[in-house]
């Protein structure tokens, strides 16, 4: 018997939609069972992410637990219907990492982003050079085919924000980011000016943060914040050494937009951040 692959961060995600579903009605798993006329496992089963669901069963449940809000149970159907194999990303699942796939994932379903970066430039905006010196710093050193595989990845990656309908994206980037040198001062130079062309993009906003701005909230990690068609959809992905963290809860949903607010507020006008990364562009 094959093994079963196992459930991606947006299936986990799904199942535990349902889970709160359910648990906002205040039902058991043997009473939900009862409801939905299954077995209690097959509700633990799909919860869990071990089984699937379908778009029908979602809107089925959705209505035993009457849920009232149908953008959100709408938005939970069109996950259901969701298959793996059919994007781009999948043909990566045996030599990528599952966090970064699930990365991607979350990018690609977002209606917008927004990122908070402190000392690397974002992924969605770095030149190839750029992207490869950044990998030459990896423990260990990764070999020549492994450092392709990044780095292809990575700029197939970017492709998000040529698409028609490319979510909106807006960009802080700590000016950290903007003089950290990977690669030699003419890497450096080619990156700064990507970044001044994708910020022509209608799709981007690209503002500045300072090192006048001072301190701010989360100033030691990177964090991008996805919003899902509903609100109760968005997740906050944050960087960790070595892998990344997912966060969904209301609670953390409702502080890092507060973060990112106040973020904003220190952060340049974005005539004013061209204006800034073009300083830095002059003096390397």
């Amino acid at each position: 018997m094959p093994v079963r692959k196992p459930p991606t961060a947006r299936q986990r995600r799904l199942g535990a939609e349902l889970r709160r579903m359910r648990e906002h009605v205040g039902l058991s798993l043997t009473e939900a069972a009862a409801l939905h006329r299954v077995d209690k496992t097959a509700i633990s089963n799909t919860e869990a992410a071990r089984f699937g669901v379908s778009a029908d069963r979602v809107r089925v449940w959705a209505s035993n637990y009457s849920c009232p809000d149908h953008a959100y149970v709408d938005a939970l159907a069109d996950m259901a219907r969701e298959r793996s194999g059919v994007n781009w990303w999948d043909e990566f699942r045996d030599s990528m990492a599952s966090f970064m796939l699930d990365l991607v994932e979350l990018e690609h379903h977002a209606v917008s982003l927004r990122h908070v970066q402190i000392t690397h430039l974002p992924g969605l905006l770095q030149h190839e050079d750029y992207a490869r010196a950044v990998f030459g710093e990896a423990v260990p050193p990764l070999t020549s085919e492994a450092m392709d595989l990044q780095v292809d990845f990575r700029m197939r990656r970017r492709a998000l924000l040529d698409r028609p309908d490319a979510p909106r994206c807006s960009f802080l980037l700590h000016e950290a980011a903007l003089r950290m040198l990977f690669g030699d001062r003419a890497v450096a130079r080619r990156q700064l000016q990507e970044l001044l062309k994708c910020s022509e993009r209608d799709s981007v906003t690209l503002r500045v943060i300072p090192f006048t701005a001072g301190g701010f909230p989360s100033a030691g990690s990177s964090t991008m914040y996805a919003s899902g068609p509903v609100r109760q959809l968005d997740t906050v992905q944050i960087d960790v050494p070595n892998s990344t963290t997912f966060l969904d809860a209301e609670t953390h949903l409702t502080n890092y937009r507060a973060v990112l607010d106040r973020m904003e507020t220190r952060s340049l006008e974005p005539e004013r951040s061209r204006d800034f990364i073009r300083k830095v562009l002059h003096e390397l």
